[in-house]
């Protein structure tokens, strides 16, 4: 039972989330503001990490199954895809180096503010 309310309260947030796409009209994602607003709570304490742990390591455990629909939808569309193939690989290598380059220096930023010293 403790997995079914751990599950909807993330569920709860996200639902949130999408009520805040529909009234506010920036172009950012329903699920970006559900995990803003659940980050926002588990650092007010509004909410504890042990409400909802279990769940949340369970859906990380399972979040590459979640992908196989994605990729066998690619599969089913190849056709269409593969006559851009170079360009969809071109434009994941440029993002993926880009978002590495970004991640580490704002890693190296936040290191070096918080003055190297490491969160015991």
């Amino acid at each position: 039972m403790g997995y079914v309310k751990e599950f909807c309260i993330i569920l709860l947030f996200s639902f949130v989330g999408e009520i805040l796409n529909h009234v506010i009209p920036l172009p950012v994602p329903a699920s970006i503001y559900g995990i803003v607003l659940l980050f926002t709570a588990l650092e007010t304490k509004i909410i504890k990490l042990k409400d909802i742990e279990k769940t949340g390591q369970f859906l990380i455990d399972i979040m590459p199954i979640m992908f196989i629909p994605a990729a066998v939808g690619l599969l089913e569309s190849w056709d269409i895809v593969k006559s851009s193939a170079l360009e969809f690989l071109i434009v994941m290598a440029v993002s993926t180096i880009f978002v590495m380059a970004v991640a580490g220096l704002v890693t190296q930023l936040i290191i070096r503010k918080s003055g190297g010293r490491k969160n015991d």
